[in-house]
């Protein structure tokens, strides 16, 4: 197996092991933080001495390291204020206060802070990806009900799922998230945070993420449902005479026979649907939550430069394109062709 895998993909092995390694030598020769801040002026040097010895800190250090690069920002504040800033990259250190040594720090601070490192799941890249992944696997859960219902001879069940799916792919997903949020507690008289402890100090945002995760699903679940429908019906009709003939009551015969085939056929457009998700995950920035578009949009708003938007858009095309890959090969496997 091992054999027919190499033979099958050499280009695809070597390139990824030469990626891996130039990865391993660039991260092997990336200069530590104490080497960055080594590089700081003599002044410098010795406010941080004297922090050591002071309950009293004078130096604000921001460190931020990635795989193979790392950023090392210092500031001071009071009667003389100072501000001086570090890149480290292939065994040298550069300052980075102007140039394009600055315009790689802040790239570097920028990716570092959207994707959430030393930070809890309710941050940046972390909380897309945790909102995108829940929010597929309920719209599936939900959307097979849907579509269950909504090929049932019963005409009332039928009639409803098809209004459901009806109304949450004819109305705006942001709409639908601002009704969750606002309106729905409105009426009924709580908040979202009030659902998690007082003390937690991050139970606003994880009431809002609760929110956004409900309004999600509920809209992924009637895009869902027409996927599954349609998979379903795909379905030859002659399984379902030969499941009756067999002895085989609704509910086997779409369990045991109907589904199981079904779902071969609906990977590519699952996999659709998530990418989807993922960019309209976006969306949550109108409530607040901390996700990639928000940390950016604040980033920006902070320290006015616009440059922040390139690594959002470059993490964004990492996470679709690791995604897709794993459903192209999800796909390929599992393909109603082989």
């Amino acid at each position: 197996m091992n054999d027919f895998s190499l033979k099958k993909y050499p280009k695809q092995i070597i390139t990824a092991a030469v990626i891996l390694l130039i990865v391993v030598v660039l991260a092997i020769l990336k200069p530590g933080e104490q080497e960055l801040l080594s590089r700081t002026s003599p002044e410098m040097q010795k406010l941080i001495e004297a922090d050591q010895h002071s309950s009293r800190k004078r130096v604000t250090v921001t460190y931020n390291s990635l795989l193979v690069i790392n950023y090392a920002s210092l500031s001071t504040s009071g009667a003389k204020e100072m501000s001086e800033k570090y890149v480290g990259f292939l065994g040298n250190v550069y300052p980075a206060d102007e140039g394009p040594a600055k315009i790689a720090g802040q790239m570097v601070n920028y990716t570092y802070r959207m994707l959430g490192v030393k930070e809890n799941l309710m941050h940046g890249a972390k909380l897309t990806i945790l909102l995108t992944t829940l929010t597929v696997v309920f719209g599936i859960l939900l959307g097979t009900l849907l579509a269950l219902g909504k090929i049932s001879k019963r005409k009332i069940l039928s009639k409803l799922s098809g209004a459901y799916i009806f109304f949450f792919r004819g109305t705006p997903l942001l709409i639908q998230m601002f009704v969750v949020y606002f309106t729905v507690p409105g009426i009924f008289g709580f908040a979202w945070r009030d659902l998690f402890n007082a003390s937690d100090a991050e139970a606003v945002y994880k009431g809002a993420f609760l929110a956004a995760l409900i309004a999600f699903s509920l809209n992924s679940g009637a895009y869902c449902a027409e996927i599954v429908r349609s998979a379903i019906q795909s379905i030859d009709k002659g399984q379902f005479e030969a499941s009756k003939a067999l002895g085989m009551n609704y509910a086997q015969t779409m369990s045991r026979i109907i589904i199981p085939q079904s779902i071969r056929r609906m990977i590519p457009n699952v996999s659709n649907e998530f990418i989807m998700i993922l960019k309209d995950a976006s969306l949550v920035f109108a409530i607040s939550l901390m996700d990639i578009t928000t940390i950016s949009k604040n980033i920006m708003t902070s320290e006015g430069s616009y440059l922040v938007f390139i690594p959002a858009l470059v993490i964004y095309l990492v996470i679709t394109a690791f995604f897709g890959f794993i459903f192209d090969k999800i796909e390929k496997k599992f393909s109603v062709y082989e």
